[in-house]
């Protein structure tokens, strides 16, 4: 990394992970805050608006999603990563939904969760904002409002599989990060489920069907040969 080390606040009551994972981040290239509470974590990232967030959701005092949520309201847009010992669809579903940028399940790879935050600091350097806490998104002619859970294409709305909607959104809000089709099976499908990659597939050309892209010159979903996919267009908040 160049230029000043991001700040990242680290946000968990278990001090076995945070006292393994904060010399690590610093190592990488990070200053790190830690916090072991909601309460606590709420107080340094209003104060100290960090350059990225990790947020366990299971803490003492506040939960991450409750902090997340007084965060956004508070308008503080600073990236937010959770981590959640949850994989069902719905703890997903609701970390996207109330505004987190990313999340990884315990337990996760420590190079895994420096990797999120270093594809998030990417989006975020370039100035984009925290897509994830935005409610309606545009790529060209593509509009997604995230809180309705629609898409349009131009005037023509997208009909969409709950699974290929969870996964446009997913796309849109890590525009340019080369997503692997197990990172997508987990998002979409959950870390426990039986699905293969070749379900990641079959969303991605259905996707591609609704937004009639050519997979031989994509100009909205790219695949990199034996290792994902990647949103293509510059993505942009809707006011």
């Amino acid at each position: 990394m160049t230029g000043p080390a991001p700040v990242v606040l680290l946000a968990d009551d278990d001090q076995a992970i945070t006292g393994q994972l904060a010399p690590l981040l610093e190592r990488s290239g990070f200053t790190v805050l830690v916090a072991a509470d909601g309460e606590a974590a709420l107080g340094i990232a209003q104060d100290s608006h960090p350059d990225l967030i990790v947020l366990d959701v299971l803490m003492p005092r506040l939960d991450g999603r409750e902090v997340l949520r007084r965060l956004r309201r508070a308008g503080v847009a600073s990236p937010v990563l959770l981590l959640t010992q949850v994989g069902g669809s719905t703890e997903r579903a609701m970390a996207l939904e109330e505004g987190a940028d990313d999340y990884l399940n315990k337990p996760f790879d420590p190079y895994e969760l420096i990797a999120r935050l270093r594809a998030v600091l990417r989006r975020s350097r370039r100035g984009l904002p925290a897509l994830g806490a935005a409610g309606q998104l545009r790529a060209g002619q593509l509009r997604l409002d995230r809180v309705a859970r629609r898409a349009w294409l131009g005037e023509r709305e997208l009909r969409l599989t709950p699974k290929a909607a969870l996964l446009l959104d997913y796309l849109v809000t890590h525009p340019d990060e080369l997503l692997s089709r197990e990172r997508l099976l987990e998002v979409v499908w959950g870390w426990d489920a039986m699905s293969g990659t070749r379900a990641v597939d079959n969303r991605i050309a259905e996707l591609r069907r609704a937004l009639a892209c050519d997979p031989g010159a994509p100009q909205w979903i790219e695949t990199i040969p034996g290792q994902g996919y990647r949103f293509l267009p510059a993505v942009v908040v809707v006011p």
